[in-house]
């Protein structure tokens, strides 16, 4: 027969511990998820009534607010920017940072790693409106870094914020520079909990540093890489709103190269003034995260049920 379980001190302290983080979660993930309503209602403040009352009175109008996000004749333009934006973001967000954290632990100096490790990390704290300041001193037409080199070097001038062909891979470059410093952290702390007497028994055995990548720390890194291939392709249909809204400084001609589901939203949420459609377009990238982040695990699991996710 089983024994009967008996709380004890331990699990107090363990309750105690998970408790904040636990009411967190309540309050700030679930209990707001009953706004889902708002993308099924033709939301309006009313006088003399609360967030509560004016939703509750406010038109159903049911899948009206979806509708904006595919009436739109930008709808194709909005939706591949989005998902080829990602994809093409995914697959370096693991090969740069993956390389960087080999180099990095490959380097015998550890204060030159501490250096290179800050110096690629700095870049994640900062704000992507003073990261566009940056940006428009290096771009500006008149004053642009890059413009008074060309002047220099007696070239011609580029109206850089008029030119569309050159802002995905301005765009893709600024994401990299501000985003592979954490991504190379975590790979760096897996890397060093990997066990040295692997590649000191590969040392003996005369292979080569290559040889101790390819065949030891790649393979060690893959449950990890895994991990955060499966998470980012949960997030394919959103995007950093920072990086294409605030970066192009709302440049008309870079639209087409610029407009993705988060910076339409926004400028339909303040151009109409329905939050109905923000609503909407969140709830929609919800369940197409859902679906993705799920189907990405399946075929994981399916292939290594070791590294999958759940």
């Amino acid at each position: 027969m089983r024994r009967r379980y008996r709380f004890s001190k331990e699990d107090l302290e363990l309750l105690l511990i998970a408790l904040p983080t636990v009411v967190w979660y309540i309050l700030f993930c679930y209990l707001p998820m009953f706004g889902i309503i708002i993308a099924f209602k033709q939301f309006r403040p009313l006088p003399d009534a609360g967030f509560i009352m004016s939703l509750i009175k406010s038109e159903f109008v049911g899948f009206d607010n979806f509708k904006f996000l595919f009436a739109t004749p930008d709808a194709w333009i909005i939706f591949r920017n989005t998902l080829a934006y990602n994809a093409v973001f995914i697959v370096l967000d693991i090969v740069i940072p993956v390389a960087l954290a080999i180099m990095i632990s490959q380097l015998h100096s550890q204060k030159l790693a501490k250096v290179c490790q800050t110096a690629m990390f700095l870049p994640h704290f900062l704000s992507w409106v003073v990261v566009s300041y940056f940006v428009f001193a290096f771009l500006s037409v008149d004053k642009g870094l890059l413009n008074q080199l060309y002047k220099a070097l007696g070239w011609e001038s580029v109206e850089w914020y008029m030119q569309p062909r050159y802002w995905p891979y301005i765009l893709t470059f600024l994401h990299l520079w501000k985003g592979m410093g954490y991504g190379m952290v975590v790979y760096l702390a897996s890397i060093s909990g990997i066990d040295i007497s692997l590649y000191e028994a590969a040392l003996i055995d005369g292979s080569t540093k290559w040889q101790q990548v390819k065949y030891i720390t790649l393979p060690m890194l893959k449950p990890i890489i895994t991990i955060m291939f499966i998470l980012s392709i949960g997030h394919i249909f959103t995007t950093d709103f920072g990086l294409f809204y605030n970066i192009p400084r709302n440049s008309g001609p870079l639209i087409n190269v610029t407009q993705t589901i988060d910076v339409y939203v926004y400028k339909a949420l303040m151009g109409m003034n329905n939050i109905g459609f923000s609503s909407a377009a969140a709830f929609l990238q919800s369940i197409f995260g859902f679906i993705t982040i799920t189907t990405a695990n399946w075929i994981v699991r399916k292939i290594d049920p070791n590294s999958s996710l759940f």
